[in-house]
């Protein structure tokens, strides 16, 4: 029994302590999935917080965006509606303008009215007045008619004649006599009018051209890069020519290297081009590093400091004459000048020189020295225009001028100073009279060589198409045009009308710088053998 209730009681113990250790077992377990459960719990939260920030920081920019834009637009209405209202307010003025002349017109139309009805019976009573006036006169015609009739078959017994003829041969006689002295009176009056308007005219032009300080340069196509020696010339071509050929595509010029020592030949027609590729030439050299990467690079900065270099020399041109308030871009095309050259005569020095002699004869002549000083610097801005090249450069010019809101008259004599359109501001003779003074003084253009013997081609021709002439030849550089006549068909007399008729022929057909002398020579010549 004993022994049962042992045995017993260490089941009993054993199944309580299997319980316990279960227990323990169990509580452990359930401990984990807790703290598992509250870790996911956690990061779960944490998420939906990063989520919700998300979210809320999108709506907010949403939001400001949305603000921005509504602001953008209620400004842009603002400003609409503040033109509007300076548009009313102008026409309103404009609109009390046009009463307040309305009414004066009114008050000018009946004043008029009141004297035209006085007028009126004035002109009623001088026309009484002459109405018999005319009555009379009739009658005094009739019998002066009467006279003349008697008086005419009178003279007509007389001379034998009849009226036509008689008629016929005097008019005949006073016609010739009329021509031959009205081509020594056209003679007499042109002799006097270049004695005095033409010395007027020289004092001007002289003064202007003393007044004003000139000079000038000749620029060519080609450039000149000078190196401190001839190993530069390998780096800068490259290897299998790399270099030269990536400086060519990056500027646009042409790099010529031959046998020519420590130099190289830079050729171009834009000189703009050909300063951007010496420039870039100088900072590869004085750097080293020469390859085409570094060649784009180099080119780049060049050309933007060219851009600044243009930007700067059209405002201190501006400053330097005084012209204020141009458009930047007209600022930009002076600057443009500088690179430009016309007939070998820089195209900035000949506005600058056009723009002071027209400053000066619009001063002598009582004109607007301001205007013609303006139209004289900006008269070849249409060459620097790289579009619309179809058209002259005295129209795209004027365009150009409207265009940036230069006054009208400047504008006219921009497009007028070749003849382009019509003159109709009066410094426009002024700009055109200046223009060919700064071109056509000795040494300010090379003339093309096919331009000038075709201009010497057309003087001669031009002479032998009058009746008489035999021969011409001009001569001086063409200053002077000598004319050789058939003594039998041309008098002495005719000698000198023929020079004034070829001279003003020359006028009406050619143009020319300076003044041509035209010189008409008649010989006799006795021609005699002795066998």
């Amino acid at each position: 029994m004993i022994e049962t209730a042992i045995a017993l009681i260490a089941l009993i113990t054993g199944v309580i302590i299997g319980r316990f250790l279960l227990q323990k077992v169990f509580t452990a377990q359930e401990q984990q999935a807790r703290e598992r459960a509250s870790r996911i719990i956690e990061d779960a939260e944490q998420k939906a917080e990063r989520i919700q920030k998300d979210k809320l920081l999108e709506a907010k920019e949403q939001i400001l965006k949305r603000k921005s834009e509504l602001d953008a637009d209620i400004s842009r209405k603002k400003n609409q509606v503040i033109h509007n209202e300076k548009k009313l307010q102008k026409r309103e003025s404009t609109l009390k303008n046009n009463e307040l002349k309305l009414k004066q017109r009114e008050s000018t139309l009946s004043k008029g009215q009141e004297q035209l009805k006085n007028q009126k019976s004035k002109v009623e009573s001088l026309r009484e007045n002459i109405d018999s006036q005319l009555v009379a006169a009739e009658k005094k015609v009739a019998e002066a008619e009467k006279m003349r009739l008697s008086q005419v078959s009178q003279l007509e017994k007389i001379s034998g004649l009849k009226a036509n003829e008689a008629r016929k041969q005097l008019i005949e006689a006073l016609k010739s006599e009329a021509e031959t002295k009205a081509t020594s009176h056209i003679k007499e009056i042109m002799e006097e009018a270049k004695m005095t308007a033409t010395k007027e005219a020289k004092k001007i032009v002289i003064n202007t051209i003393q007044r004003t300080a000139t000079e000038h340069a000749i620029e060519n196509c080609v450039s000149v890069f000078n190196l401190d020696s001839d190993d530069l010339k390998g780096k800068i071509i490259g290897r299998e020519g790399r270099n030269i050929r990536a400086l060519e595509a990056a500027t646009g010029v042409e790099i010529i290297v031959d046998d020519t020592p420590e130099a190289i030949i830079i050729s171009g027609f834009d000189p703009v081009r050909r300063e951007i590729a010496k420039l870039s030439l100088h900072r590869l050299v004085a750097d080293g590093r020469i390859h085409p990467a570094r060649i784009e690079e180099v080119v780049a900065k060049t050309r933007k400091s060219i851009e600044e270099q243009i930007v700067e020399i059209g405002e201190r041109t501006v400053i330097e004459l005084g012209v204020h308030g141009l458009h930047p871009e007209l600022i930009k095309m002076v600057g443009r000048m500088r690179f430009r050259s016309s007939y070998g005569q820089n195209l900035l020095q000949h506005s600058r020189e056009v723009a002071k002699l027209c400053a000066t004869m619009a001063a002598e002549l009582g004109l607007n020295a301001k205007f013609a000083k303006r139209a004289g610097l900006l008269h070849d801005i249409g060459k620097v225009w790289h579009e619309e090249p179809e058209l002259p450069h005295a129209i795209l010019g004027m365009n150009l001028a409207k265009k940036y809101k230069e006054h009208p008259e400047v504008c006219n004599a921009i497009g007028a100073h070749h003849d382009e359109i019509e003159m109709t501001a009066m410094i426009s003779p002024i700009i055109q009279a200046c223009d060919a003074i700064s071109g056509s003084r000795p040494g300010a253009r090379r003339e093309m060589m096919e331009s000038y013997i075709q201009r010497l081609k057309d003087l001669e021709s031009l002479a032998l198409t009058f009746k008489g002439v035999n021969k011409c030849y001009a001569i001086q550089a063409g200053r002077e045009l000598r004319v050789l006549v058939d003594a039998d068909n041309v008098s002495d007399k005719r000698a000198g009308d023929l020079s004034f008729e070829i001279s003003q022929k020359i006028e009406k057909d050619m143009q020319y710088p300076g003044q041509i002398k035209i010189t008409v020579i008649r010989e006799t010549r006795a021609v005699a053998y002795a066998k």
